[in-house]
C-alpha cells in the first residue's frame, strides 16, 4: 500500500447545531453562505456559541481527505500552520487520535477555525470562517524531506490564494518521482485561478478531483464532455455529480460510478472523503472504478451525519462494505 501526504489550510471545525436563525441574523450571515471573518469577529461569534453544545473536528478539506486515508489504513501525514493556542494543540492531537502523521507549523496568529452554523428546518449550513495561521504557510516552509517520506502528495486547491507555495508544493513531490493529485475546491477559487491551475495540472497533475461546477469552471463543459477535457492533461480525472454519482476517465477509458442511496443530513465534507476513499483504491493498484465506488461508499456515510467526520459505526460498515467490494 502506498503513502500519502496532504498540504492544506488547518482549520479546526467548530459545529454547532443552532435551534433557529438568530444568531445569524445577529452577525449578519446570511442562510447558507461562507463568510470570512477578522479575528475580533470570530471571537464574538466563537463566544456566542459557548452556550451550545460543540464540536471540535481538526478539518480544511486536506485533512477531512487524509483523516480519511489514514482510518482505511493508509500511512498518512498532513502539512499545515496553526497557532500556539489550545485550538492548535487540539488540531495536532486529533489528527494523531486519527492516525495522522502531522507536520504542523506554528504561526504568529491564532489556529484558524471554521465554525459550522447548523440550522433548521433543512439542516442547512452557514460557514463563519477566520483562517488565522492557516495564511502564513508558504513556500519557504516546506521541507523537502517530509516529501520523501511518502508516495502521493494531495493538494488542497483552496492554496492556491498563494501560487508560490502551490507551484513548490508540486514541484517538490514531482522532482522526487511522488504522485500528484489535487482537489479543484469551489468553483470561484477555480474561476478565479484557472490559468494557473492549468498551467500546475497540465504539468504535474495525475489525479485531479473536482465537482460539476468545478469541473464546469475549471473547462466550460459539463459532466462526460468535462471529464474528456480535464483527461487530456491529468492521467485520471474524477468528476464528482453529487447525488448522480461521478464520473472516473482515463485516457480514452470512462467509469460511470452510481451514487448509493443515503439518508441525506449534511453533505459537509462529502467530496472530500470520497478523494479519501478513491486514494485508498489508487494506492492498491485497483480499478478506477472500483477506487469511484470506495470513495462513493465513503461519501453516502458521511451525509448520513452532521459534520466531514464518519462515527465508528458507520465507519464499521463502511469497511465490511469495501472489502465485499474489493
Amino acid at each position: 500500500m502506498k503513502s500519502v501526504l496532504t498540504v492544506g489550510n488547518a482549520l479546526t471545525d467548530i459545529l454547532a447545531v443552532l435551534p433557529n436563525d438568530s444568531l445569524l441574523r445577529e452577525f449578519n450571515l446570511p442562510i447558507g453562505s461562507m463568510q470570512w471573518v477578522e479575528k475580533e469577529e470570530g471571537e464574538k461569534i466563537l463566544s456566542r456559541l459557548q452556550e451550545y453544545d460543540l464540536q471540535y473536528v481538526p478539518g480544511g478539506s486536506a485533512a477531512n481527505t487524509i483523516s480519511g486515508t489514514a482510518i482505511l489504513g493508509m500511512p498518512s501525514g498532513f502539512i499545515g500552520k496553526v497557532g500556539d493556542d489550545s485550538i492548535g494543540r487540539l488540531y495536532k492531537e486529533g489528527m494523531e487520535k486519527m492516525g495522522v502523521k502531522p507536520h504542523l507549523l506554528m504561526g504568529k496568529a491564532p489556529s484558524g477555525r471554521a465554525m459550522v452554523l447548523i440550522t433548521p428546518p433543512n439542516s442547512e449550513r452557514t460557514f463563519a470562517d477566520y483562517m488565522g495561521a492557516t495564511l502564513e504557510l508558504c513556500a519557504e516552509d516546506l521541507d523537502e524531506e517530509i516529501f520523501k517520506e511518502y508516495d502521493i502528495v494531495h493538494i488542497e486547491g483552496y492554496l492556491v490564494q498563494n501560487q508560490d507555495l502551490v507551484r513548490k508544493i508540486a514541484q517538490l513531490a514531482h522532482s522526487f518521482g511522488k504522485e500528484v493529485s489535487i482537489d479543484m475546491a469551489s468553483y470561484n477559487v477555480v474561476e478565479e485561478n484557472r490559468a494557473f491551475l492549468k498551467e500546475i495540472a497540465e504539468k504535474y497533475v495525475d489525479v485531479l478531483f473536482a465537482n460539476e461546477s468545478e469541473a464546469q469552471a475549471f473547462t466550460g463543459k459539463t459532466e462526460y464532455a468535462a471529464a474528456e477535457e480535464i483527461a487530456k492533461i491529468c492521467k485520471v480525472a474524477v468528476v464528482k455529480l453529487g447525488g448522480k454519482g461521478s464520473i472516473v476517465r482515463s485516457g480514452d477509458n470512462v467509469y460511470t460510478v452510481e451514487p448509493m442511496k443515503a439518508n441525506k443530513v449534511d453533505t459537509t465534507g462529502a467530496g472530500d472523503i470520497y478523494a479519501s476513499g478513491f486514494l485508498y483504491g489508487y494506492s492498491l493498484g485497483l480499478p478506477l472504478e472500483v477506487c469511484g465506488k470506495i470513495g462513493t461508499i465513503l461519501s453516502s456515510k458521511v451525509i448520513e451525519v452532521v459534520g466531514p467526520k464518519l462515527d465508528d459505526e458507520r465507519w464499521a460498515e463502511a469497511k465490511r462494505e469495501i472489502a465485499q467490494l474489493i
